[in-house]
């Protein structure tokens, strides 16, 4: 849309635009500066969901990597390989690889036969050169949501199951 000011040319557009015809007053810019105000605040104040769901199915996805790193560095240096898992300390660490940590939030349980118990809050699940374990299977807890990431004695197969239904 165009305004009378650029219909008028040369000087004479100057004396006859007044301020009302050929700007926004005031009012209108703080009126616009408000609302673009509080759609930032609604942008930014709305994060991404994160599910507790989400998270626990996260941790046990890196569990269960973990697992299998464990698994693979048994079978590619012909030698046992131990999964340490801190059930307090809610961290553990995959045969020669680096702690990782779980969020403490999560109720952790691991079932596996007892000679793999240290004591009630570690224990570990042995990778043997062929690629078998010990087996065994660790739950995963937050809430309502049980998720199981459970290790074949046989194969050394690494499955994630959820035990909420």
């Amino acid at each position: 849309m165009t305004s009378p000011c650029e219909k008028t040319p040369g000087l004479a557009a100057a004396r006859w635009c007044g301020a009302a015809a050929c700007g926004f007053t005031l009012i209108e810019m703080f009126v616009v500066l408000a609302i673009l105000g509080f759609a930032l605040v609604l942008v930014v104040g709305y994060g991404a969901p994160v599910g507790r769901g989400l998270d626990l199915r996260g941790s046990a996805a890196t569990l269960a990597s973990g697992l299998r790193l464990a698994r693979s560095e048994a079978i590619l240096n012909n030698r046992a390989v131990v999964f340490d898992l801190d059930l307090a300390g809610h961290r553990f660490r995959p045969g020669s690889g680096a702690v990782r940590q779980l969020p403490p939030r999560l109720v952790i349980e691991l079932l596996t036969i007892s000679g793999e118990r240290r004591n009630a809050h570690t224990g570990y699940i042995r990778f043997n050169p062929d690629g078998s374990s010990t087996g065994g299977r660790i739950s995963l807890a937050d809430g309502g949501h049980k998720i199981m990431v459970g290790v074949d004695w046989l194969t050394g197969r690494v499955s994630i199951a959820d035990a909420s239904r």
